[in-house]
C-alpha cells in the first residue's frame, strides 16, 4: 500500500499542484486516501439479511434437484427456462458483475492501477486470460484422463427427457423399426430384450449407472466445480460489502442481491441437475454443493458485520483483493459460459436445433437471463 503521508495533509493538497503525481490525485478523487469504515447502522436488518438471502438462494438452488429426486415431471418449458435463463445470468455475471468492477478496482484508471507494479501492466485482462487458459487446461486434462481411463468417448444421455418426461425415442434407435415404442420385440429372447428396453422409461439412477454416464459424470462434474468456484469467489466479496457498507447503500444492495443470488442459484441448480449422477456416488454431495453456494454469501455477510468497524471496502488493500478475485472469477465464468453453455448447448448440439420453437424459446430465456442480470449490475 502506498505511503500517503509522504504527500502531507490531504485536506491541504491542491489537485492543481504540479508537484503532486497524477496517481495520488486519482486516489484522492476516488476517496482511497482517507477511506474509512462505511458502516452506519441497521444491524438488525443486516442480521435478518443473513437468513433471508441464505434461505432463498439455497431453496432456489436446490429446487431443480428436488424436482429430479422426487420425480416431479416438470413442464419441459419450465425446465428449459430454468436451465437457459440461469445460463444467461452466469454469462452476464462474468462481464457486468465481475470484469467491469475489476477494471474499476485495479484497472489503469483506478487508484491501485497508478501505483508500483500495478501501473506497469494491464493486469485485469492478463488475469482473465490466465484464468481462461488455466480452466481450459484443467478441462482438457480432465477429459483426456477420463477418456484414457474408460477407453472410449461416451455419449451424453438426454437428461432433459429424464427430468421432464417428454420426448419419444426415434424409430432408428429401436431394435426393430417396425415395433411401437415399448412393445416386446419377439425376435429377441427375454434377456436380450431386457437390455434393449427404452431408457427413457427407466429411472435417472439406472441410466446414470451406465458407462456412458460414468464418463459424462467425470467430465461434467469437473466443469460444474469450476463454475461454482468462480461464482463463490464473487459471492464472498458481495457478502462482505453488504455486511459493512453504509446503510443507504445497504437498502438498495440488499434488495438487488436477493434477486442476484436467486438467479445465480437457479443457474447453478439447473446445471447440477443435468449431470448424470452415478448410483455409486453419494447423493448428498449434490446437496452439499448447493448448500455451499447458499451459505457462502450469508457467512460473508456475517463476517462483514463482524468487521464492520475495521473493514474498509473502499480501501487500497480491499480493492486489490477484490480486483484480483473478480478478474480470476470473470475468466472462469467467461470460459464456462461461452464453452459449456453457448457452444455445448447450442452450437454443437444438433438435437436442440431440430425443434425451432424450443430453440427460439431457449435463446429467448438466455437473453432474458443475461439482460436482467446486466440490468441488476446498475446497482450491484
Amino acid at each position: 500500500m502506498p505511503d500517503w503521508s509522504a504527500y502531507g495533509n490531504v485536506s491541504e493538497i491542491l489537485l492543481t499542484d504540479e508537484n503532486v503525481p497524477d496517481s495520488f490525485k486519482t486516489c484522492v478523487i476516488q476517496g482511497f486516501v482517507d477511506a474509512g469504515a462505511e458502516f452506519s447502522g441497521g444491524i438488525g436488518t443486516r442480521i435478518g439479511s443473513i437468513f433471508v438471502i441464505g434461505v432463498i438462494s439455497t431453496f432456489v438452488t436446490l429446487f431443480p434437484l428436488f424436482s429430479q429426486k422426487y420425480n416431479w415431471k416438470l413442464s419441459i418449458w419450465f425446465y428449459l427456462f430454468a436451465r437457459y435463463f440461469g445460463a444467461g445470468v452466469i454469462i452476464a455475471t462474468a462481464f457486468v458483475h465481475l470484469m467491469d468492477p475489476a477494471y474499476g478496482e485495479i484497472g489503469s484508471l483506478s487508484c491501485v492501477g497508478g501505483w508500483g507494479n500495478w501501473s506497469i501492466y494491464s493486469w485485469v485482462p492478463a488475469l482473465i486470460l490466465a484464468s481462461v487458459f488455466g480452466i481450459f487446461l484443467v478441462d482438457i486434462a480432465s477429459e483426456v484422463y477420463v477418456e484414457r481411463k474408460f477407453g472410449y468417448t461416451g455419449e451424453e444421455p438426454d437428461i432433459q427427457k429424464l427430468i421432464t418426461g417428454k420426448g419419444e425415442k426415434k424409430e432408428d434407435d429401436l431394435p426393430n423399426a417396425n415395433c411401437e415404442l415399448g412393445e416386446t420385440n419377439t425376435t429377441y429372447d427375454e434377456q436380450d430384450q431386457e437390455s434393449k428396453k427404452d431408457v427413457f422409461g427407466e429411472t435417472a439412477e439406472s441410466v446414470a449407472a451406465s458407462a456412458d454416464s460414468q464418463y459424462e459424470f467425470k467430465q461434467q462434474f469437473a466443469a460444474f466445480l469450476i463454475l461454482e468456484f468462480g461464482v463463490i469467489f464473487h459471492s464472498v466479496i458481495i457478502g462482505l460489502n453488504l455486511g459493512s457498507c453504509g446503510y443507504d447503500d445497504f437498502k438498495t444492495l440488499y434488495i438487488v442481491l436477493v434477486f442476484h443470488q436467486s438467479f445465480e442459484g437457479l443457474g447453478i441448480g439447473a446445471r447440477l441437475s443435468a449431470i448424470p449422477w452415478p448410483s455409486d456416488k453419494p447423493e448428498y454431495y449434490k446437496y452439499l454443493l448447493c448448500l455451499a453456494y447458499g451459505l457462502v454469501t450469508p457467512v460473508s455477510i456475517a463476517i462483514g458485520i463482524g468487521v464492520r468497524t475495521t473493514y474498509v471496502a473502499g480501501g487500497f488493500a480491499a480493492n486489490v483483493v477484490s480486483g484480483v478475485l473478480d478478474s480470476l472469477s470473470a475468466g472462469i465464468l467467461i470460459y464456462t459460459g461461452l464453452v459449456e453453455f453457448l457452444a455445448r448447448d447450442f452450437v454443437f448440439n444438433k438435437e436442440i436445433k431440430r425443434d425451432l420453437t424450443q430453440l427460439l424459446f431457449c435463446i429467448n430465456c438466455l437473453l432474458w437471463g443475461a439482460g436482467i442480470m446486466a440490468l441488476i449490475g446498475k446497482w450491484a
